[in-house]
Protein backbone atom coordinates (compact mmCIF):
# COMPACT_ATOMS: atom_id res chain seq x y z
CA UNK A 1 0.00 0.00 0.00
CA UNK A 2 1.43 3.28 -1.12
CA UNK A 3 1.66 6.20 1.02
CA UNK A 4 -1.08 8.14 -0.82
CA UNK A 5 -3.62 4.86 0.04
CA UNK A 6 -2.39 4.68 2.99
CA UNK A 7 -2.98 8.69 4.11
CA UNK A 8 -6.75 8.09 2.67
CA UNK A 9 -7.17 5.38 5.09
CA UNK A 10 -6.03 7.39 7.97
CA UNK A 11 -8.16 10.36 6.94
CA UNK A 12 -11.31 8.43 7.60
CA UNK A 13 -9.96 6.54 10.82
CA UNK A 14 -11.45 8.70 13.41
CA UNK A 15 -15.18 9.49 14.00
CA UNK A 16 -14.06 13.02 14.35
CA UNK A 17 -12.48 12.87 11.07
CA UNK A 18 -15.84 10.58 9.43
CA UNK A 19 -18.01 13.33 10.74
CA UNK A 20 -16.08 16.55 9.56
CA UNK A 21 -15.36 14.74 5.73
CA UNK A 22 -18.72 12.99 5.11
CA UNK A 23 -21.83 14.80 6.96
CA UNK A 24 -20.33 18.42 7.52
CA UNK A 25 -20.15 18.91 3.46
CA UNK A 26 -23.48 17.30 2.43
CA UNK A 27 -25.36 19.00 5.70
CA UNK A 28 -24.27 22.30 3.79
CA UNK A 29 -26.47 21.33 0.97
CA UNK A 30 -29.66 21.74 3.05
CA UNK A 31 -28.83 25.19 4.57
CA UNK A 32 -31.72 27.50 3.52
CA UNK A 33 -30.78 30.75 1.93
CA UNK A 34 -30.93 34.18 4.05
CA UNK A 35 -33.08 37.30 3.27
CA UNK A 36 -30.15 39.84 2.69
CA UNK A 37 -27.11 38.40 3.86
CA UNK A 38 -24.91 36.23 2.86
CA UNK A 39 -25.97 35.96 -1.35
CA UNK A 40 -25.66 32.73 -1.13
CA UNK A 41 -27.00 29.92 0.68
CA UNK A 42 -25.72 29.50 4.07
CA UNK A 43 -24.21 26.04 3.63
CA UNK A 44 -22.23 27.50 0.50
CA UNK A 45 -21.39 30.68 2.43
CA UNK A 46 -19.76 28.70 5.47
CA UNK A 47 -18.49 25.68 3.65
CA UNK A 48 -15.20 28.18 3.68
CA UNK A 49 -15.21 27.15 7.75
CA UNK A 50 -15.42 23.85 7.01
CA UNK A 51 -12.78 23.37 4.67
CA UNK A 52 -11.01 25.27 7.30
CA UNK A 53 -11.20 22.86 9.80
CA UNK A 54 -10.98 19.83 7.22
CA UNK A 55 -7.48 21.32 6.89
CA UNK A 56 -6.07 21.23 9.93
CA UNK A 57 -7.66 17.74 10.65
CA UNK A 58 -6.00 16.13 8.03
CA UNK A 59 -2.74 17.51 8.48
CA UNK A 60 -2.93 16.56 12.16
CA UNK A 61 -1.81 13.35 10.79
CA UNK A 62 1.62 14.60 9.52
CA UNK A 63 2.14 15.98 13.12
CA UNK A 64 0.87 12.59 14.73
CA UNK A 65 3.40 10.81 12.56
CA UNK A 66 6.06 13.72 14.11
CA UNK A 67 5.07 12.80 17.40
CA UNK A 68 5.49 8.80 16.57
CA UNK A 69 9.30 9.77 15.79
CA UNK A 70 8.04 8.64 11.83
CA UNK A 71 9.39 11.53 10.63
CA UNK A 72 13.05 11.42 12.04
CA UNK A 73 12.99 7.92 10.86
CA UNK A 74 13.01 8.80 7.16
CA UNK A 75 16.30 9.77 7.39
CA UNK A 76 17.47 6.69 7.42
CA UNK A 77 14.49 5.08 5.21
CA UNK A 78 14.54 4.59 1.23
CA UNK A 79 12.28 7.46 1.41
CA UNK A 80 12.32 11.00 1.40
CA UNK A 81 10.38 13.15 3.33
CA UNK A 82 9.82 14.90 0.43
CA UNK A 83 8.02 11.81 -1.24
CA UNK A 84 6.08 11.41 2.45
CA UNK A 85 4.70 14.97 2.34
CA UNK A 86 3.87 14.75 -1.11
CA UNK A 87 1.63 11.58 -0.98
CA UNK A 88 0.04 12.93 1.91
CA UNK A 89 -0.81 16.13 0.39
CA UNK A 90 -2.14 14.73 -2.59
CA UNK A 91 -4.34 12.33 -0.70
CA UNK A 92 -5.70 15.53 1.74
CA UNK A 93 -6.17 17.30 -1.54
CA UNK A 94 -8.07 14.77 -3.45
CA UNK A 95 -10.51 14.59 -0.12
CA UNK A 96 -10.69 18.29 -0.36
CA UNK A 97 -11.77 18.08 -4.10
CA UNK A 98 -14.27 15.57 -3.47
CA UNK A 99 -16.02 17.42 -1.21
CA UNK A 100 -16.25 20.80 -3.11
CA UNK A 101 -17.51 18.46 -6.07
CA UNK A 102 -20.50 17.38 -3.22
CA UNK A 103 -21.50 19.75 -2.48
CA UNK A 104 -21.66 21.50 -5.63
CA UNK A 105 -23.49 18.92 -7.57
CA UNK A 106 -25.78 18.02 -4.43
CA UNK A 107 -26.59 21.45 -4.32
CA UNK A 108 -27.57 21.62 -8.15
CA UNK A 109 -29.23 18.91 -7.51
CA UNK A 110 -31.18 20.26 -5.21
CA UNK A 111 -32.56 23.22 -6.82
CA UNK A 112 -29.82 25.87 -5.06
CA UNK A 113 -29.63 28.88 -6.59
CA UNK A 114 -25.26 28.88 -7.03
CA UNK A 115 -25.50 31.76 -10.20
CA UNK A 116 -22.09 30.46 -11.56
CA UNK A 117 -21.32 26.54 -10.32
CA UNK A 118 -18.25 26.58 -11.90
CA UNK A 119 -16.98 29.64 -10.66
CA UNK A 120 -17.95 28.43 -7.44
CA UNK A 121 -16.32 25.09 -7.61
CA UNK A 122 -12.87 26.71 -8.73
CA UNK A 123 -13.27 28.74 -5.95
CA UNK A 124 -13.30 26.33 -3.70
CA UNK A 125 -10.88 24.22 -4.98
CA UNK A 126 -8.54 27.74 -4.69
CA UNK A 127 -9.13 27.96 -1.28
CA UNK A 128 -9.09 24.40 -0.02
CA UNK A 129 -5.16 24.45 -1.44
CA UNK A 130 -4.74 27.82 0.69
CA UNK A 131 -6.50 26.20 3.85
CA UNK A 132 -4.20 23.17 3.29
CA UNK A 133 -0.70 25.03 2.49
CA UNK A 134 -1.96 27.39 5.78
CA UNK A 135 -2.54 24.28 8.11
CA UNK A 136 0.81 22.76 7.05
CA UNK A 137 2.88 25.72 8.24
CA UNK A 138 0.61 25.93 11.35
CA UNK A 139 1.06 22.58 12.28
CA UNK A 140 5.07 22.70 12.08
CA UNK A 141 5.20 25.29 14.51
CA UNK A 142 3.76 22.41 17.29
CA UNK A 143 5.10 19.23 18.74
CA UNK A 144 1.10 18.75 20.17
CA UNK A 145 -1.52 17.89 18.10
CA UNK A 146 -4.41 19.01 20.93
CA UNK A 147 -2.84 22.43 21.37
CA UNK A 148 -2.18 22.95 17.77
CA UNK A 149 -5.51 22.62 16.85
CA UNK A 150 -7.14 24.47 19.80
CA UNK A 151 -5.16 27.55 19.13
CA UNK A 152 -5.88 27.15 15.22
CA UNK A 153 -9.66 27.08 15.70
CA UNK A 154 -9.06 30.23 17.52
CA UNK A 155 -7.02 31.44 14.84
CA UNK A 156 -9.77 30.07 12.62
CA UNK A 157 -12.71 32.52 14.32
CA UNK A 158 -10.66 35.42 13.96
CA UNK A 159 -9.90 34.96 10.23
CA UNK A 160 -13.65 34.25 9.11
CA UNK A 161 -14.91 37.01 11.47
CA UNK A 162 -12.29 39.52 10.19
CA UNK A 163 -12.84 37.85 6.57
CA UNK A 164 -16.16 38.66 5.81
CA UNK A 165 -17.64 35.30 5.89
CA UNK A 166 -19.82 35.06 9.59
CA UNK A 167 -21.09 38.63 8.60
CA UNK A 168 -20.86 41.35 5.92
CA UNK A 169 -17.46 43.64 6.06
CA UNK A 170 -19.49 46.60 5.64
CA UNK A 171 -20.43 46.60 9.58
CA UNK A 172 -17.04 46.83 10.33
CA UNK A 173 -14.88 50.05 10.51
CA UNK A 174 -12.34 51.07 7.80
CA UNK A 175 -9.33 50.15 9.49
CA UNK A 176 -10.74 46.46 10.42
CA UNK A 177 -11.77 46.60 6.71
CA UNK A 178 -8.19 47.53 6.03
CA UNK A 179 -6.14 44.77 7.61
CA UNK A 180 -8.75 42.15 6.49
CA UNK A 181 -7.32 42.43 2.96
CA UNK A 182 -4.76 40.54 3.98
CA UNK A 183 -6.16 37.50 5.35
CA UNK A 184 -6.92 35.07 2.75
CA UNK A 185 -10.70 34.57 3.91
CA UNK A 186 -11.24 38.53 2.32
CA UNK A 187 -10.22 37.07 -0.38
CA UNK A 188 -12.65 34.06 -0.32
CA UNK A 189 -15.44 35.85 0.65
CA UNK A 190 -14.85 38.08 -2.16
CA UNK A 191 -15.07 35.42 -4.31
CA UNK A 192 -18.32 34.44 -3.05
CA UNK A 193 -19.87 37.83 -3.76
CA UNK A 194 -18.59 37.64 -7.64
CA UNK A 195 -19.76 34.70 -8.12
CA UNK A 196 -23.48 36.65 -7.44
CA UNK A 197 -22.74 39.75 -8.81
CA UNK A 198 -19.14 39.70 -10.38
CA UNK A 199 -19.10 40.79 -14.02
CA UNK A 200 -15.07 41.33 -15.01
CA UNK A 201 -13.65 37.51 -15.19
CA UNK A 202 -9.95 39.45 -14.15
CA UNK A 203 -11.64 40.41 -10.97
CA UNK A 204 -12.33 36.57 -10.56
CA UNK A 205 -9.04 35.58 -11.69
CA UNK A 206 -7.45 38.15 -9.46
CA UNK A 207 -9.08 36.74 -6.48
CA UNK A 208 -8.45 33.20 -7.05
CA UNK A 209 -5.17 34.41 -8.15
CA UNK A 210 -4.43 35.71 -4.48
CA UNK A 211 -5.63 32.54 -3.03
CA UNK A 212 -2.78 31.04 -4.76
CA UNK A 213 -0.14 33.45 -3.76
CA UNK A 214 -1.04 32.64 -0.21
CA UNK A 215 -1.00 29.36 -1.34
CA UNK A 216 2.61 28.73 -2.26
CA UNK A 217 3.95 30.84 0.51
CA UNK A 218 2.61 28.48 3.39
CA UNK A 219 3.71 25.54 1.42
CA UNK A 220 6.83 26.62 1.32
CA UNK A 221 6.84 27.60 4.99
CA UNK A 222 5.07 24.58 5.53
CA UNK A 223 6.95 21.82 3.71
CA UNK A 224 10.58 23.58 4.45
CA UNK A 225 10.65 22.57 7.66
CA UNK A 226 10.96 18.92 8.22
CA UNK A 227 9.14 18.96 11.64
CA UNK A 228 11.84 16.54 13.22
Amino acid sequence: MTIFYFTLKRSFGTLTNLIFLTLAPIACIFFPAGEAWPLLPYGYQYFGIIILFVAIRLTQIILEDRAKGVIKRLSVAPIRYFHYLSQNLLAYSVILILQCAIVIVGGLLWGQELYRPFALFALYISFSFTALAIALAWISIFRNKDIAFLVYMSLIFLMVLLGGIMMPLEMFPDLMKRIAVILPTFWFAEGLNWVVYGQQTSDFMLINGMLWVYTLVFLVLGSTRKMQ
